[in-house]
C-alpha cells in the first residue's frame, strides 16, 4: 500500500508540468515602442510598412511600424491571429531587421 501512494504521488508530480506548461503566458510588462527614429531607421520603418501594404492576402493597414537599431515593433490593430501572423512574417522577411516585438492587438 505504501508503494502504491508513492507511485500515485510520483504520477501526479510527473502532470504538472503538463498541466502548468500548456498556459499562456502574458507579461503585464508594456513594450515601449520607440518614438524618435534615426534616419536608418526611418528607412528600415518605411520598408516594412511598404512590405505590409503590399500584400493583398489581408488588411495590414491598420499595423503601425516603428524601429530602433534593426528592431522592428509592430503595433495597432488587426483583424485576425493570421493576419498578426503574417505581419511578423513580413516584417522578419525585410532586409536589415534583426528582431520583430509584436504588440498587435487582434480586433475582437
Amino acid at each position: 500500500m505504501k508503494i502504491t501512494g508513492q507511485y500515485m504521488l510520483a504520477a501526479a508530480l510527473s502532470i504538472l508540468p503538463l498541466v502548468f506548461g500548456c498556459q499562456t503566458m502574458r507579461s503585464d510588462t508594456p513594450v515601449v515602442i520607440p518614438t524618435v527614429e534615426t534616419p536608418q531607421d526611418q528607412a528600415l520603418s518605411k520598408s516594412v510598412r511598404d512590405r505590409l501594404l503590399t500584400d493583398k492576402k489581408v488588411d495590414l493597414t491598420g499595423v503601425k511600424v516603428a524601429s530602433n537599431g534593426g528592431t522592428v515593433y509592430l503595433s495597432g490593430i488587426v483583424k485576425s491571429l493570421d493576419a498578426r501572423q503574417l505581419a511578423i512574417k513580413i516584417a522578419w522577411e525585410v532586409r536589415g531587421v534583426l528582431s520583430v516585438v509584436n504588440a498587435l492587438e487582434v480586433q475582437n
